[in-house]
């Protein structure tokens, strides 16, 4: 019997009717779970109540349901912990209380119902361990505990079952090692561990008849090789291990998977050749090997090998030679993504392929591209992202460029070679919401027709001139336009005033003049860079902008701008000879002190430096930034490394850069500061200028990629711990403290952010990259102008102190600002400009909203078992002490970074009262592990 009427029907029907066999609920409405199952119901086998908006919680009368075979609650709202006395339903047979709100542990007796052959669990709020018992039930055979909070290990019973069909138990916390027993069940066709903690190698195993199909370990902590074994699961269609920490070669044994469809061993640390019989796996759709050691060349027949391969991930490896043209005859392929290699050659035309949505190229040595095909592009073609940037790409891009899909949202030219004039016909490609071209050799003006790009929320293009065209008024729902570093003329439109998603407005080191707008995003001068154009003024009031006349004189004009050619020419004069002077006395002063290191007193020439980085190959290439590029050497004199830093002359302000990093060197040195080696100051082989410094190498990198290493695609690592958080922070404190309070002047680092924190072996941090850094002088003659944000603020975006927007004066309470936000996304794990901070709401705002009561639930995944309580019965007093230890510091990280973020910098602590408090922080820490 169904019941299928109103639900005030549903209390008589369940509690007093003798005769009912079913009951059945499946309109979703609106009601409160209140029965009490008060009276016996004998012959009620089935309760379905799925799919509803059930509240309350299941009420321990069910037990009076005794022959009770399926309970269906899934989809719904309720609460509470799963009642012991659902195991005296002796007869049942199938639970499912999927996506729920249940909370607390698994009831043991769960696993003593002898007809259970379904539990299906996932999506709630149980913690606490597995039962063991559920490895007795006989006939258990689909167990399904996904995504809950579960911990501990797997019990040895449950691995041992010989009725389990179908195991899923991913998206917990649990640890330990897997049982090898798991490996070598009979019955066992699904097996998914993935995201959890699991650790030590994947079993051997002896089994050679398995039924396995799936088996997913993804993002874990598994180490070792892959056992060669694992090629004897003969029915495998899914083998899944990426994001572990596994290592050697890939076993030739998985080739004789016949069956297998997707194979993810990406974000590993394998090495060595791809066997070769792996491309012969026709069967395959699926083929993840990003981000590995492997090396080797695509085989020139992959597209007929691997016939229905739809993904190949291959990104993040010493791949090199050319991509063999037979792949764009790959008629399945959906994603191709090869970035981070050593490619060469042609580019094939992929966007002819019918199905592929995804194209990612960039950061490999193309120097060409196949455009021919564009003339004969398939209307059923599905490109969406096309990332062929950070290429040696050279020539003109064709006006047939229209012609791609007319599904392309992502195109990324980028940081190529390529030169001419942005085609009018770009303007076609009507669904871009990213247009890239940025650092190319590009000339003439900004087509009109990216007008109609009406979706285009970034921009950014470079090496232009003309004026900003009256057809981007169009564009209102742009999120990020940067026009900065050309040869832009004329006013800036009104219309940008206008737009009111606007959160980025880059328009810095142009030849703009006029009145700026005052409406809309300019409102707010920490979304707008202005600075470097010399004729901008305005009606009102603003920092640092003149009032604008109501004649201009055009000759003054002219006059006015000789004076200041002719008046940056003497102060870049005046700035050589100091740097001269600084090097000299630097090399007078080191022939007096003898207790320096060697190291520091030499002097590289550029063949020395070409030597050290294989000639800056791009294998030497570490990091590349707005005034530079970072390369790791190696002198022949000695063994350690050394990183490189070559400043990009052709850049706007990079000679200043350079001449602010040796001053800013020459003048500190404390251990958290990174430490210059030496410079170079020569000509390289074409008898340019060259420039450089050699620093200290740091072998972890910067903080920017270990706490998002999936946005920039790096190697995945293990999460920091929280320990290492605390360190990381106290010595960019210590380092600040230095650069505030010691220094004489004092000196305030205007660009501190994540990626300007570099970790050595140990993983200390170093600050470092000064190029925007000024030092604070009390001298009455020098100029206020000197020591203001200018006409937009110093820094990074996310990272800028909110009074630099408004041209206040540079200050230590600038930094202090900046290192707030740094400690907010060590606790979150969100970048500053993450898309959800929109609205008004930042990074402060966000962790404001939870504090201090909700923290937890902002907090970074990796944190988050830092502050969990487990149930108190399964904890000692030492441990209890740990936790609420943990809780602690926790809490107190979080608010140091909210005082040091607030909005107005005097209500910032100083940074020595903020280093003091961040070293109590790790002194109670280090207590806690004693």
């Amino acid at each position: 019997m169904a019941a299928v009427g109103a639900p005030s029907m549903l209390m008589p029907l369940l509690c007093t009717a003798m005769l009912i066999c079913s009951l059945d609920f499946v309109s979703s409405v609106e009601f409160t779970w209140l029965i009490t199952m008060s009276a016996a119901t004998p012959h009620l086998v089935v309760i379905d109540l799925s799919i509803n908006s059930i509240t309350g919680v299941i009420p321990d009368s069910i037990s009076s349901c005794s022959s009770l075979e399926v309970i269906r609650l899934r989809n719904n709202s309720i609460e509470g912990e799963i009642p012991p006395a659902l195991a005296h339903c002796s007869s049942l047979q199938e639970i499912v209380l999927s996506n729920n709100k249940l909370n607390g542990t698994i009831p043991p007796g769960i696993g003593l119902l002898h007809d259970l052959t379904f539990l299906f669990l996932p999506s709630n709020k149980l913690e606490g361990s597995i039962p063991s018992s559920l490895g007795r039930s006989p006939s258990l055979s689909i167990l399904v505990l996904r995504n809950n909070s579960l911990s501990g290990e797997m019990p040895p019973l449950l691995a041992n079952s010989s009725s389990l069909y179908y195991l899923d138990l991913m998206r917990n916390n649990l640890n330990g090692e897997i049982p090898s027993t798991l490996f070598d069940s009979p019955s066992l066709a699904t097996l998914d561990l993935s995201y959890n903690e699991f650790s030590g190698p994947i079993p051997d195993f002896s089994l050679t008849a398995s039924k396995l199909k799936y088996l997913s370990l993804t993002e874990n902590n598994i180490s070792g090789e892959i056992p060669p074994t694992l090629g004897n699961f003969s029915a495998l269609c899914s083998l899944l291990l990426a994001q572990n920490k596994l290592q050697g070669s890939i076993p030739e044994s998985l080739t004789r998977i016949q069956s297998l469809q997707a194979l993810d061993l990406a974000y590993n640390y394998l090495s060595g050749a791809v066997p070769p019989a792996l491309y012969t796996v026709a069967s395959l759709t699926y083929l993840g090997l990003g981000v590995n050691q492997l090396a080797g060349r695509i085989p020139t027949d992959i597209a007929y090998t691997l016939p229905n391969i739809e993904t190949l991930v291959m990104e993040g490896n010493h791949f090199d030679g050319p991509l063999p043209a037979s792949l764009v005859n790959a008629s399945n392929l959906q994603v191709l993504e090869l970035r981070d290699n050593s490619f060469t050659g042609l580019i094939p035309s992929f966007w002819s392929l019918p199905y592929l949505t995804q194209l990612d190229l960039g950061a490999n040595q193309f120097g060409e591209v196949d455009w021919s095909s564009l003339c004969s592009v398939p209307a059923s073609a599905q490109l969406k992202a096309m990332y062929l940037d950070n290429n040696q790409i050279h020539g003109t891009i064709p006006s047939t460029i229209g012609n791609l899909p007319s599904s392309l949202q992502l195109l990324y030219l980028s940081e190529n070679r390529f030169t001419g004039m942005i085609p009018s016909e770009i303007g076609k490609l009507t669904n871009l919401t990213v247009l890239q071209f940025a650092r190319n050799l590009l000339s003439g003006g900004i087509p009109d027709t990216i007008g109609n790009l009406r979706n285009l929320f970034l921009l950014e293009v470079n090496f232009l001139h003309g004026s900003i065209p009256e057809s981007f008024m169009s564009l209102r729902g742009i999120n990020e336009m940067d026009l900065s570093q050309n040869n832009l003329s004329g006013e800036i439109p009104d219309f940008l005033g206008t737009f009111s998603s606007l959160q980025l407005l880059n328009l810095s080191f142009n030849s703009l003049e006029g009145i700026v707008p005052t409406g809309g995003a300019f409102i707010n001068s920490s979304k707008v860079f202005i600075q470097g154009n010399k004729d901008l003024c305005t009606r009102s009031a603003m920092p640092q902008l003149p009032l604008c006349t109501s004649t201009r004189n055009k000759r003054r004009e002219t006059l006015h701008i000789i004076c200041i050619v002719f008046a940056l020419a003497s102060v870049v004069t005046v700035l050589v000879s100091v740097a001269a002077t600084i090097l000299l006395k630097k090399r007078n002063k080191s022939k007096q002190h003898t207790d320096e290191s060697p190291n520091e007193l030499m002097k590289f020439s550029y063949a020395e430096l070409a030597r050290a980085t294989n000639d800056f190959s791009l294998a030497n290439l570490v990091g590349s930034g707005s005034f530079g590029v970072v390369y790791k050497g190696i002198f022949e004199f000695q063994m350690h490394p050394v990183a490189i830093k070559v400043f990009k002359l052709d850049n706007n302000g990079a000679p200043m850069n350079f001449l602010t990093e040796c001053e800013v060197l020459r003048n500190t040195r404390h251990r958290n500061l990174m430490r210059v080696i030496s410079l170079c100051s020569s000509c390289d082989k074409m008898g340019n200028e060259f420039k450089a410094l050699v620093l200290d190498y740091m072998p972890n990198g910067n903080l920017e990629g270990w706490l998002h290493s999936e946005v920039h695609k790096q190697r995945q690592r293990r999460p920091l711990s929280l320990g290492s958080r605390i360190m990381i922070a106290m010595d960019i404190a210590a380092a600040l403290d230095y650069l505030h309070n010691w220094c004489t002047p004092p000196l305030v680092h205007c660009d501190l952010k994540p990626s300007n924190v570099l970790l050595d072996d140990a993983m200390g941090a170093h600050v470092s990259d000064y190029g925007l850094a000024k030092f604070l002088c009390t001298n009455p003659s020098v100029s206020e102008k000197d020591l203001t944000s200018a006409h937009g603020p110093r820094g990074s975006v996310g990272y800028i102190a909110p009074e630099y927007g408004m041209g206040c004066k540079i200050s230590t309470a600038g930094d202090v600002y900046s290192y707030g936000v740094i400690l907010l996304e060590m606790l979150t794990g969100k970048h500053p400009t993450d898309d959800i901070f929109k609205d008004g709401l930042n990074l402060h705002g966000l962790v404001v909203s939870a504090f201090p009561q909700d923290i937890c639930d902002i907090l970074e995944t990796s944190i988050i078992p830092y502050y969990e309580l487990e149930e108190a019965n399964h904890r000692l007093d030492g441990e209890d002490r740990l936790v609420v230890g943990m809780q602690n510091c926790i809490m107190q990280f979080a608010k140091l970074g909210l005082e040091c973020s607030m909005d107005s910098p005097s209500d910032r602590p100083a940074m020595q009262d903020v280093y003091a408090e961040i070293t109590m922080i790790k002194e109670t820490f280090l207590t806690l592990h004693c």
